[in-house]
This record gives structure tokens, sequence and C-alpha cells, in this order.
């Protein structure tokens, strides 16, 4: 593993020439161009969890802040990022089960009402390396997770726009990423009811800001609530389906067993579900696991979240989950976003602990003792925990 600053350097971009942006008119989406836009700023630190296609880990004591700075936000890539980016050339077509398929310009996109959700996204991986047995994949730690705020137009807008067939069931997703050699391409679809929702996007900002290439530029599903794969980056078809779309990415990719598994053993795909939502979890990101701590009053922090549903509760126990106790709530709340917590403690004398925190949503759903294993190692929620040593 290395950090950013070894392995990320700077990354070239388009750049528009003047003639160009007279000629099809300016626009901040089209203003994109140019290298600072496309390096990851800020401070260093990010986890190369995989260099092939670039996956960047946050580090969970960066969770500090209830909206998760853009440069410490997760990078996801099934494949290669786009090598190039063409905004004045770039259309996005919807087609499929429509009366009229069309395609959209970014400056077309733009003009249409822009709709903002506060959204925490996660990789369905998350956690994968703390499985036991190891399970197969890109070995997530605790940090493939953030909150940003992404506006840009209602996915439905523009599907009513195409005006979608009785028999449209799915909506499809294809991006721009490069396939390298014989790799199927990464496309996934979700049920048309998600596309309908007022709260998923066809996002252009994230952050009060364009979008970076690594987060989708210049337009990316935004399917709040569920895993970041339904989040399809570098959009440039919507294809609306009558049925669920078959391939590698839908199956036997991101499928959850019907039936619980035992640890190691094989699922046969037929026998599994889609993965959809987020579950409920919570996350200890102060103090840090291994700390020595000094004092009478310590504070422990944290996020939790649940996809679709809220937090109802956040408990933390100091003594390896004898006793559980309350943790106070943040302020800052939205439908699909984590919530901050804290909790005073007050340790009675010096010595080792285990300090755990466990969530409870709206749903009923209480975060587990020990994860659901599943071979691909997906939605891993067990109670977290960090070990820590008061000093006297």
């Amino acid at each position: 593993m290395t950090t950013r600053r070894n392995f990320v350097g700077t990354a070239s971009g388009a750049v528009f020439a003047g003639a160009l942006a007279s000629a099809i008119g300016f626009h901040p989406l089209l203003a994109w161009a140019g290298e600072k836009s496309l390096a990851i700023p800020g401070k260093d630190g990010m986890l190369v969890r995989s260099a092939r296609f670039l996956d960047l880990e946050m580090p969970v004591e960066y969770a500090a802040d209830w909206i998760t700075p853009t440069h410490h936000f997760f990078v996801r890539n099934h494949m290669h990022e786009p090598s190039t980016l063409d905004p004045a050339g770039w259309k996005l077509s919807i087609s499929g089960e429509v009366e009229k398929p069309y395609a959209i310009s970014l400056t077309e996109l733009s003009k249409l009402a822009s709709h903002s959700v506060t959204n925490t996204l996660e990789c369905a991986g998350n956690g994968r390396g703390l499985q036991n047995p190891k399970v197969p994949g890109v070995q997530w730690g605790k940090g493939a997770v953030g909150t940003g705020t992404f506006s840009g137009p209602q996915l439905r807008v523009l599907l009513e726009r195409a005006g979608v067939k009785s028999a449209g069931k799915h909506v499809m997703f294809r991006g721009l990423d490069q396939v390298p050699g014989k790799v199927p391409p990464f496309i996934r679809s979700i049920p048309l009811e998600k596309a309908m929702d007022a709260d998923t996007l066809v996002a252009t900002h994230m952050n009060g800001a364009v979008l970076l290439k690594h987060h989708g530029f210049p337009a990316r599903a935004l399917v709040p609530g569920w895993i970041g794969a339904a989040s399809c980056k570098w959009l440039t078809e919507i294809k609306v389906l009558d049925k669920e779309f078959e391939g590698n990415f839908m199956s036997p990719g991101y499928r959850m067993p019907n039936t619980a598994a035992k640890p190691g053993e094989a699922v046969k795909p037929e026998n599994t579900h889609p993965v959809t939502a987020l579950g409920v979890k919570s996350l200890i990101t102060s103090p840090a696991d291994g700390a020595a701590l000094k004092g009478r009053a310590i504070a422990v922090h944290g996020m939790a979240w649940a996809g679709e549903a809220d937090i109802a509760r956040v408990e933390v126990s100091t003594d390896a989950g004898t006793t559980w106790k309350p943790a106070r709530l943040g302020h800052d709340h939205a439908k699909y976003a984590w919530r901050q917590w804290t909790y005073a403690w007050q340790p009675q004398k010096p010595g080792a602990y285990v300090v755990l925190s466990r969530a409870t949503d709206t749903q009923g759903r209480v975060q587990p003792d020990q994860p659901v294993w599943n071979p691909s190692g997906y939605l891993y929620n067990a109670i977290d925990q960090v070990k820590v040593h008061v000093e006297a």
C-alpha cells in the first residue's frame, strides 16, 4: 500500500481553445478543462488500495466533517478512467423502451432545473479486508465511504421527456470507462421506481463544484441510499429496459446470497439477489485504534448511516460490550446522509480498553456483532471497535 503522493501524479486534461468556447457558448461546466481539475488536491494520506484502476481509500480519521471534502472522498474505479473527455462533444443518450429517444449535450443538460441531494456514498465492498475468511476483491478497510452534496437534473425529468413505455422496468447506465482487453464493460441497471424517485439524479456537481474526473465528470448517476456501484460515473448512455440488465456487473457481480452462507462456501448466482440499499452501520473516527489516551474526560467521535433509512440511535460500549450507553447525535441531518455522533467517556482507571459502537435505524435494524459473510464481502457492517490504552 502506498500513499497518494507516491502514486498519483498530476493528470493531464483537455483544454479548450478560445474559439471553441465562443462557438458553443460559455458555461461553468464547460470551463472544467485544465490540469488542476484532474488532480486530487489537498492533503496527502489517501490510501491506494488498487493501483491498476486507481482505488483510493479515506483514512477513517479524515471523516471529521459531516460533508467529506472532495479531496478526501474515496475513489472507486472498475476500469481505466477515460483518457480524454471533451465536454463540448459529450452527449448523453436516452433510449430503449421510450417513445422519443434523444441525446442531450452538456450545455443543454446544464439548462435543466438542478436538484441537490446530500448522500452518503459507500462502496459495497467497504470493509471487505476485515472479512474472515478472506474473500477476493479490493481489500478495503473502513474508509470507502464519504458524504457529499450532489447536484444536477432529476433523472425522471430526462426519462419523462423521452416518454417511458409501459414495458419499461429497469434503467441501465453505461459510462465512458476504458475497458481493458476482454474485460466486460461496467454496465448496471436500477428498477424504474428508483430511477423515477425525485432524489435520483444525473449529477454534474459535487460539494458545490463541477465534478472532478475521478468522481465522474461530466455527469454521473446519483442513486441515493444505494451502494456506490449504482451511481455510474462518466455517463454516456441511459437505456430503459424491459427487465434487469444482464451482464457481469449485475450477475454474478454485486449480488448477495438469498440464504445465509457458511464462511468459505460457494454460492450459485441463481441463489442470489442484487445488492441495492446500504445497511445500518457506525464508524468510530476518534480515538484511533491503538491510541494512548490521557485524561479523565475522553470524547469518542464517529459517524453512522443506514442507506434509505434514518439513524435512530448510536450506542457506545467501553467494556467490550458488557454495557452500552447512548451517544449524542449531531445536528446536521439529511435523508440519505450519515449522522455525526459523540460520546463523553470518563474512564474509571488506567489500562487497556475495547471501545465499541453500534447503530440502530428507523427500520429497527441493529448493527450486528458479526458481519453477514458472503463470497464477495459485500455490506460489511459489524459493530465497530478500536482498542486503546488509557494512561495514568
